[in-house]
């Protein structure tokens, strides 16, 4: 699994490098082309505009006597008196900001991507075994349901030998049996729930008598007519009972 999300990783990152790296020559190339664009109009429009002041500034001073030139060179030393010096640098016509470089922007973007996709994998993994998992319990505990039956006749046909029929090979081949078909379903996983002598509780009992019994307590279970069992915790069949009030 390790080996598998690695190159998935590998693969990803090297995509999404060769990608960006595409666009970033695409975008370079006309950023270029633009750059070249403005310079050849900055500079039509500066000769253009250059020309046109002087010739307005010949014009003005042909008609402007001493003293109006005075004047307005006093006014234009009081306004740039006026006007603070902060010693800042305007930003040039073809200043550019700092851009994040796409290639490594693409590479974030295909790394969260990858990194969803692993936890939404994960958790459909994990959600698919929890569901194996109650389907194989379900199962299981049908199949238990079925064989119960043989087992409650197993212990009925053993209770009801004498002691000289205990001996009989026919006896000794049925016990083995019952033992055989017990041990497998413990090791699987069933297991008896306590009755004799226990409490009553509705989740595990299920009372068809009452009697009054001084020697025992208020709702203690007297007798078990029906053994009951337990399947990982849940219960597969109730216990029949007699409770004493």
């Amino acid at each position: 699994m390790a080996d598998v999300k690695e190159t998935l990783v590998k693969e990803a990152i090297r995509k999404a490098e060769e990608e960006a790296a595409r666009k970033a020559e695409q975008e370079a190339g006309k950023e270029e082309a633009e750059d070249g664009q403005e310079a050849e109009k900055a500079e039509a429009g500066g000769t253009d505009e250059t020309g046109e002041e002087a010739a307005q500034d010949a014009g003005t001073e042909e008609n402007t006597g001493p003293d109006e030139a005075s004047e307005e060179n006093g006014e234009n030393d009081g306004n740039n008196a006026d006007e603070p010096n902060t010693g800042k640098k305007k930003p040039g016509l073809f200043g550019k900001k700092n851009k994040k470089d796409p290639r490594d922007e693409k590479i974030e973007e295909l790394n969260d991507k990858l990194l969803r996709n692993l936890a939404e994998f994960e958790n459909f993994r994990k959600r698919n075994e929890k569901e194996k998992s109650q389907m194989f319990d379900m199962g299981a505990k049908s199949i238990i349901e079925k064989i119960l039956p043989a087992i409650d006749s197993f212990e009925r046909g053993l209770k009801s030998l004498s002691d000289e029929d205990k001996a009989s090979p026919i006896a000794e081949g049925m016990e083995k049996i019952y033992r055989q078909l017990a041990g497998s379903l413990e090791e699987a996983g069933l297991e008896p729930i306590e009755a004799v002598g226990a409490e009553f509780d509705p989740n595990l009992h299920n009372a068809v008598m009452h009697e009054d019994n001084d020697e025992l307590g208020e709702n203690v279970v007297s007798e078990e007519l029906q053994k009951g069992y337990m399947y990982r915790g849940s219960v597969v069949r109730h216990s029949m009972v007699k409770v004493a009030n």
